[in-house]
C-alpha cells in the first residue's frame, strides 16, 4: 500500500498541461541536436566562411563537421552513469550548459583549431542530451501517450535541422562574417532557453523513487495525474514503481554493465540494432548526396540551399503522422513499412543513376524526397523511442547510453565512408543501403516485440520473463486502460482470430501472451 502522505499540489500546471509543457522543454534538447547537425552544411559553402578560414580543403571541412560526432560518442557512453548519479534533470541541465559553451566558442572562433574545440564541446553536450532526453520523456509519459510524445521529440529534431537550413539561407544574404556567425550564435540562444527550462521542470519520478526520494517522486506522479494526492491512479503507479525497485534490489545483482549484459542481453542488442540500422538504412548517405543532387538538377549556389530547405520542410512534415499512428498501429508496423518504402526508394535512386538519362536528376530528387519522408515517418523516431521502453529502470540509463553511442558510432562510420564509396562503387552504394533496409525488415519481423501501451514496469512480461515478476506489486496499468480484465482478454482473443493475413504478418510478434493484471487477478 502507498504510505506517502502528501498535501494537494501547489503547482499551477498539473495533469496533461504539465506533461505537454515538460515535453516541449525536453524536446528543445533534440531540437539542438538537429540544429547542430544541419547548421554546418549551409555555412561551409558561404564565401565569407571560406575567406575567413582561408579556403579550407575537404579534409578540414570534413573534420569541422564530423568531430561533433566524436564528442557526442564519448559523452553518450558516459551519460548512462551520469544520469544515474545526478538524475535526468541534472544531466539535461549539464548537457544544455556544455552545448551553449561550445556554441559560443564556435560563434567567436578565431581560427580552425578554435572551431574544432567548439565543435567537440558542443558534441559533448549533444551526446548528453541525445541520451537523456528519450529516457526522461519515457519515464514521465503514460503508456498510452508514450509513443506519440517520443515521436513529437523526433519532429523537434528534424525541425531543428530544417531551422538551421533556413537560418543558413537567410543569413547568406548578409555581406559579412555575420552570415555564418549568426547561425552559430542561435545555438547559444536555444541552449540557454533549455538550461533555464531544466531548472523548473520536475525530476523523473522513477529516478526519484529509485534513489529513495519517495515523497518527491510521489509528488511528481500526483502532479502528472492532476494534483490530487488521493488519486487512485497516481497511488497505483507509485506502488508499481516502488515494488519494482524493491524487487530489483532484493535480487542483489548490482547495476554494472556486466550485470546488464548478463540479464538483458537480448534487450541491449535490440536497442543497439535499432540505432545501428537507423544509420545503415542510408539517411546520412542521402543527406550528404542531397546538395549535389539539387545542383545536378539545375539548382545552383544559393538556390541549392533553398531547395535543401524545401526538402527539409517535407522531411519535417513526414514526422507528423507517427504522432497519431505510433500508439495505434504500434512500433513494428511502422518500422516494417518504413523499411520497405526506404529500400524501394534507394533501389530506384541507384537505378536512375545507373541509366543516366536526362530525366535522372529530377527523378533522383523525387527518390530522395520519398526516402526522407519514409525515414521521418519510421526509422527516424522509433529507434529513439524503443530503447528506453524496453530497458528496465535499474539499467535504463546505461542501456540507452549504449544504444545512443551505437548511433553516433555508425553515424561517424557512414559519414566517413560515404564519399569514398560514392567514388569507388558509384550508383551501387544506394542499392547496398537498400539491402540494409531489407535486413532491418527481417530483424524487426522476427525479433522485435510490440511494446505499444505496455507500462514500463510490465515490460518483462513482453520479453517472456514472467518468472521475474513473481512479486506482489505486479498490477494493472490503471493509467492505460480501465476496462475489466475479462473484457480486455476477450477483445484481444477476438482480435487475434479475426485479423486478416496482412495484419497477422505485420503484427506477428504482438506479445499475445501479455495481459495487464487487474486487481481481481492479484
Amino acid at each position: 500500500m502507498v504510505d506517502v502522505a502528501l498535501s494537494p499540489s501547489r503547482r499551477k500546471l498539473v495533469g496533461q498541461p504539465l506533461l505537454y509543457a515538460i515535453s516541449v522543454f525536453a524536446s528543445l534538447g533534440v531540437f539542438l541536436f538537429g540544429y547542430d547537425q544541419g547548421v554546418m552544411s549551409g555555412i561551409i559553402t558561404g564565401p565569407y566562411f571560406k575567406q575567413f578560414f582561408n579556403t579550407p580543403g575537404p579534409i578540414e571541412i570534413g573534420t569541422m563537421v564530423a568531430v561533433l560526432e566524436l564528442g557526442a560518442l564519448a559523452t553518450s557512453i558516459a551519460a548512462g552513469r551520469i544520469g544515474d548519479i545526478i538524475g535526468r534533470k541534472g544531466t539535461l541541465l549539464t548537457g544544455a550548459i556544455v552545448f551553449t559553451i561550445g556554441g559560443a566558442i564556435q560563434t567567436f572562433t578565431t581560427g580552425f583549431y578554435v572551431m574544432i574545440v567548439g565543435r567537440v564541446i558542443s558534441g559533448c553536450g549533444v551526446g548528453l542530451l541525445s541520451t537523456i532526453v528519450p529516457i526522461y520523456q519515457s519515464e514521465i509519459s503514460p503508456p498510452n501517450h508514450r509513443g506519440a510524445l517520443a515521436c513529437m521529440e523526433f519532429t523537434c529534431n528534424v525541425f531543428g535541422y530544417a531551422t538551421s537550413v533556413w537560418a543558413d539561407y537567410f543569413c547568406s544574404f548578409i555581406e559579412s562574417d555575420l552570415s555564418w556567425r549568426i547561425p552559430l550564435f542561435l545555438q547559444c540562444v536555444i541552449g540557454s532557453i533549455l538550461a533555464a527550462g531544466s531548472l523548473v521542470i520536475p525530476e523523473s519520478p522513477r529516478w526519484l523513487i529509485d534513489t529513495d526520494q519517495d515523497v518527491a517522486g510521489m509528488g511528481v506522479i500526483v502532479d502528472l495525474h492532476g494534483g490530487d494526492p488521493n488519486n487512485i491512479l497516481a497511488q497505483a503507479e507509485f506502488q508499481e514503481i516502488k515494488d519494482k525497485v524493491i524487487y530489483e534490489r532484493d535480487l542483489g545483482e548490482g547495476r554494472s554493465y556486466a550485470v546488464m549484459w548478463k540479464k538483458y542481453k537480448r534487450r541491449v542488442l535490440l536497442a543497439m540494432s535499432s540505432q545501428a540500422f537507423a544509420q545503415l538504412n542510408g539517411i546520412n548517405v542521402i543527406s550528404y548526396y542531397a546538395p549535389s543532387v539539387f545542383e545536378e538538377a539545375g539548382w545552383l549556389g544559393r538556390d541549392a540551399v533553398l531547395m535543401t530547405g524545401i526538402n527539409a520542410i517535407i522531411y519535417t512534415l513526414s514526422t507528423l503522422p507517427p504522432w497519431y499512428l505510433v500508439d495505434r498501429w504500434g512500433r513494428r508496423v511502422i518500422l516494417l513499412s518504413g523499411a520497405v518504402i526506404m529500400g524501394i526508394a534507394l533501389g530506384f535512386t541507384g537505378w536512375w543513376m545507373y541509366i543516366d538519362i536526362p530525366a535522372t536528376p529530377n527523378a533522383v530528387v523525387i527518390c530522395v524526397i520519398v526516402f526522407n519522408a519514409a525515414f521521418g515517418y519510421s526509422w527516424g523516431p522509433i529507434p529513439w523511442l524503443y530503447p528506453p521502453e524496453i530497458m528496465p529502470l535499474t539499467f535504463r540509463s546505461k542501456g540507452v547510453s549504449i544504444s545512443t553511442a551505437t548511433n553516433w558510432a555508425f553515424n561517424f562510420i557512414v559519414g566517413e565512408t560515404t564519399p569514398y564509396l560514392q567514388e569507388v562503387i558509384t550508383w551501387r552504394l544506394y542499392p547496398m543501403h537498400g539491402f540494409y533496409c531489407a535486413c532491418s525488415f527481417i530483424l524487426v519481423y522476427f525479433l522485435y516485440p510490440e511494446t505499444t501501451g505496455v507500462p514500463l514496469e510490465e515490460m518483462d512480461a513482453v520479453f517472456g520473463e514472467e518468472e521475474r515478476l513473481d512479486y506482489e506489486s505486479e498490477r494493472a496499468s490503471l493509467m492505460s486502460n480501465t476496462r475489466s480484465p475479462s473484457v480486455r482478454a476477450g477483445s484481444r482473443r477476438k482480435a487475434a482470430t479475426e485479423r486478416g493475413w496482412v495484419s497477422r504478418l505485420l503484427y506477428r510478434d504482438d506479445r499475445s501472451t501479455y495481459q495487464p493484471i487487474g486487481e481481481g487477478d492479484e
